[in-house]
């Protein structure tokens, strides 16, 4: 496998289709106002003042913003920043399960909706914030009587089911630090994440629904966890079974059943105090090398963080039902999902299953019948619902639906123009684009509803954001020029290490000295906008899924078929990229469509279903530079139908 170093060598060279995006993006494109309404409602009415507070005196705006937050003791000190090492809040304690339950279920709230929760089968359950108090309580006294506490890692390999937001919760309720993993990766992935986690506990589901079928992850789990032996508990989550169905059996001393350790009347559960600086949860992500990147968020600047922006950028409102479309497996559900709504005493509503099944109205017909009010979606759902045409949400009651967020790839001008038309059309409402990444929690560029919407354009920076374009050197590129995007200054949402790999992360702050290199590429134009136009890594973007080119590459090396491989993205309709990979076989290898499927279904099983090729070439050999690296830009160049240029060019 063919690893692309992480050095402080930064190699900036636009691809054609980035030269192309930023010469349309030069010209004038569509401006959306913001919806009167909206705007008048807004919770930052006046953003400059805020964006100006944030920079003349930024510990005074986090102090001030943190208030929103309970703690249990008052911080000290709000930033102690030495490139690369920032501290918020430090002194502070606090419990993230407290702020996102407690002071809601002990206060006015505590018979209000906090989970609406539909299964793709139908099935449909309700938590008001008393009852998901003593669901999370009761759970963490089981972790507790476990041996789990404070410190110890817990690995959570659940679909988007009340039980993993439970689990969540309790977690962050004894002070253990959760890892959640999607419950569409494969063995491997979940393996690597077990073992680098140094995980004591795996808490599954034994089955998820997708399209009407029941997916098994059970033997997922069992081949994981095999031989990982720092696991001693595997809690599982059965989900029950249809007439006619086995139950799942438990065959290890390990296993024990989600319910049947809970006690009925342990109702409350001591909460933890943790420092602001305690980690809350690591969360795994594809970086360029084969390696799972465990990024680690902490508790007090994570939870100021997204408590702010679920307010301030998204809207949420005493009364408003909120829908984000991701999952617990990813930031998004863990930010605005989870810790950002419920720290704000909001309703949210959440959905097990495919946008488009069982048929391409199924989301509106939800949005109609819960009313929901503000929803957060990806570039790739809209394009899938465009796909289907704008009749079919014009069939029903959207004129609740008054704002959708949209983030985890660029969103393309049509799939914004036509949301903006279809999908809140009828309330005169308004599509916001916003970028972040795992490693930075929550909006970190954005359109603000006082904003004027620029399709193609992500907004600008968020208060207390203080964003550049530079070049590979760190010099700053003027207005209109693609670059690569950086942070000048710390957030308190922002990860403070990579967990076993402290050299990792200071690497994000060592390719530009004293920056956050975000790793993408952007232009900002005259007014301030910003435009996120791709990685400038091997890492790709499909359907909103980070996936580094190495992992997909490693899988394909272990297959004893394999010899070489290179795997590049390639434009794709609906998923923004698709994944293709180019193979070297074994002298002993035989090329046939068996073994195409066979080299599919290897790294579907490795790594699930997001990682696999849509598209693997047989090749006898793989262009490489005279160091040997491979030349994957050559290989996507080819692809694209572009000039690739001399190899000579590209050597080192």
């Amino acid at each position: 496998m063919s690893e692309r170093p992480e050095s402080n060598e930064l190699n900036l060279e636009l691809t054609e289709s980035q030269k192309a995006a930023i010469s349309r993006l030069g010209r004038d494109e569509n401006v959306i106002p913001p919806p009167i309404a909206l705007a008048r409602d807004a919770v930052l009415r006046n953003d400059e003042i805020e964006r100006m507070h944030a920079q003349q005196d930024p510990a005074g705006f986090w102090g001030e913003r943190a208030a929103a937050v309970d703690w249990m003791r008052p911080w000290d000190e709000v930033l102690r920043f030495d490139p690369p090492r920032h501290a918020w809040f430090s002194g502070g304690k606090l419990n993230a399960s407290v702020n996102c339950i407690d002071r809601h279920a002990q206060g006015d709230r505590r018979n209000k909706a906090a989970l609406l929760w539909v299964g793709e089968d139908g099935e449909e359950q309700a938590f008001t914030y008393g009852r998901l108090y003593r669901e999370v309580c009761r759970f963490g006294n089981a972790l507790r009587r476990l041996g789990i506490g404070k410190g110890d890692r817990v690995v959570i390999y659940m679909p988007l089911v009340p039980e993993g937001i439970i689990a969540m919760l309790a977690c962050a309720r004894i002070g253990a630090i959760h890892s959640v993993v999607y419950a569409g990766m494969g063995t491997e992935a979940l393996r690597s994440r077990l073992i680098d986690s140094g995980a004591r506990a795996l808490i599954c589901t034994d089955f998820t629904w997708r399209r009407g079928r029941k997916i098994p992850l059970k033997p997922t789990v069992d081949a994981a966890v095999r031989d990982v032996v720092t696991v001693e508990h595997v809690i599982v989550h059965r989900r029950g079974s249809r007439p006619g169905d086995a139950p799942v059996a438990f065959e290890s001393e390990r296993e024990r059943d989600f319910y049947d350790i809970q006690q009925a009347r342990e109702i409350h559960c001591r909460p933890e105090p943790m420092d602001a600086e305690d980690p809350l949860f690591i969360l795994y992500t594809s970086g360029t090398t084969g390696k799972p990147k465990g990024v680690v968020h902490t508790t007090g600047g994570y939870l100021v963080g997204v408590t702010y922006l679920a307010r301030a950028f998204y809207q949420i409102g005493e009364r408003d039902i909120y829908w984000s479309t991701s999952d617990i497996g990813w930031v998004v559900g863990h930010s605005f999902i989870v810790y950002g709504p419920l720290s704000i005493g909001a309703t949210i509503f959440c959905r097990e299953g495919v946008p488009d099944y069982p048929t391409p109205d199924v989301t509106w017909e939800l949005c109609e019948r819960f009313g929901i009010n503000i929803m957060f979606t990806a570039p790739t759902a809209l394009r899938m619902w465009m796909s289907h045409g704008g009749e079919t949400p014009s069939r029903y009651d959207l004129s609740r639906l008054r704002l959708i967020a949209c983030a985890g790839e660029p969103l393309n001008p049509e799939a914004h123009l036509w949301a903006q038309k279809y999908l809140v059309g009828q309330s005169h409402g308004f599509i916001v684009d916003n970028w972040w990444q795992t490693e930075l929690a929550a909006p970190v560029l954005g359109t603000l509803p006082t904003f004027e919407a620029r399709p193609g354009k992500v907004g600008k920076p968020m208060p207390g954001v203080v964003a550049d374009i530079v070049d590979a050197t760190g010099k700053p590129l003027p207005d209109g020029q693609g670059g690569l995007l950086v942070l000048r200054q710390p957030l308190p949402y922002m990860l403070r290490t990579i967990w076993n790999d402290d050299a990792r992360y200071c690497h994000y702050w060592n390719q530009i000295p004293n920056c956050y290199t975000a790793g993408d590429i952007a232009v900002r134009d005259a007014q301030g906008y910003y435009a996120v136009l791709g990685r400038a890594d091997d890492v790709l973007n499909v359907a909103g899924h980070r996936i580094g080119t190495a992992d997909v590459e490693g899988s394909l090396l272990r297959h004893p078929s394999v010899v070489e491989s290179a795997v590049i993205g390639v434009p794709d309709e609906i998923k923004g990229e698709r994944i293709k990979a180019f193979v070297v076989l074994r002298a002993t290898a035989t090329v046939s469509p068996a073994l195409i499927s066979s080299l599919k279904d290897h790294v579907r099983q490795d790594l699930g279903p997001i990682a696999q090729p849509a598209e693997i070439e047989i090749v006898a050999s793989l262009p490489k530079t005279r160091s040997g690296k491979i030349l994957r830009r050559y290989l996507k160049a080819k692809e694209m139908g572009e000039d690739p240029g001399d190899l000579s060019t590209l050597a080192d």
